[in-house]
C-alpha cells in the first residue's frame, strides 16, 4: 500500500465521492484505511456511570484503499503514487507531475 497516515486523499467512489480528507489510520494487511470525517456511522454507547445517559456517536469506519486517490500538493489533483530508489533512500513520487512527495 502506497498511502500513509497524514496523506491528503480524494474519495473517488461511494457516498462521499469528490471530497478530500486526511488519512487517520492505515490497515495494510486488509488494504483499507480510515479517512477523517468520512464513511461515518452511528454507534450507540451505553452509559458508563449510574444516572448518566447513553448517547449516539459518529465513528469513522475503514474504507477500501481502491476507493481513494492520493492528492498531490504540487499539481493539485488525484494521482497515482510511485517509488524511486535514489542511492540508499527510497522515495515516493507523483506519477502525474513527477514531483517528490
Amino acid at each position: 500500500m502506497k498511502l500513509k497516515k497524514g496523506d491528503q486523499v480524494k474519495i473517488i467512489t461511494g457516498k462521499d465521492r469528490g471530497k478530500t480528507g486526511t488519512v487517520l489510520k492505515v490497515f495494510p494487511d486488509e488494504n483499507r484505511l480510515t479517512v477523517e470525517g468520512f464513511n461515518l456511522y452511528k454507534k450507540r454507547v451505553r452509559p458508563k456511570k449510574g444516572g448518566q445517559k447513553g448517547e449516539v456517536v459518529l465513528v469513522p469506519r475503514p474504507l477500501s484503499a481502491s476507493n481513494v486517490m492520493f492528492l498531490c500538493g504540487s499539481c493539485k489533483r488525484g494521482v497515482r503514487v510511485g517509488y524511486r530508489v535514489e542511492g540508499t533512500s527510497k522515495t515516493r513520487y507523483c506519477k502525474g507531475c513527477k514531483a517528490i512527495i
